[in-house]
């Protein structure tokens, strides 16, 4: 089974590595944000930052929320600083998926132990994972 968008999801997840390697924890959210532009910028990687969606029902604007990143319009990237990724933030990142349409998610967490990475897959538009 092959991987969704797999080169550009290694190099992202390489980038997010660089960012917690180099800077450790202790930093908020928009810190490790910039950080992580800066390497998607070296690797010239188009994204989009703090992309802003509507979500709406019977055409009446219901809510909005920012996403973190959306790269080469294919794939968000959405980070935290936590001990963990919960529920709640793959609940967070499939809705964005599915309310851009895209396949593949990536949440990161700078914890004070590690960075941990997962994939989220959006099954309504993915055909393999």
């Amino acid at each position: 089974m092959e991987l969704i968008h797999r080169e550009l999801s290694y190099q992202v997840i390489g980038a997010l590595y660089k960012v917690y390697n180099s800077l450790g924890y202790g930093y908020k959210e928009k810190e490790y944000q910039k950080a992580f532009e800066e390497e998607l910028k070296a690797l010239g990687i188009k994204y989009k930052r703090e992309l802003y969606s509507k979500l709406s029902y019977n055409g009446k604007v219901i809510t909005g929320f920012f996403v973190d990143f959306q790269i080469d319009d294919k794939l968000i990237v959405e980070l935290k600083v936590a001990e963990g990724i919960y529920q709640k933030h793959f609940n967070q990142v499939l809705a964005y998926l599915k309310n851009f349409n895209l396949d593949l998610g990536i949440v990161a967490a700078f914890t004070s132990q590690r960075i941990i990475i997962k994939r989220i897959i959006n099954q309504r538009s993915a055909k393999l994972a």
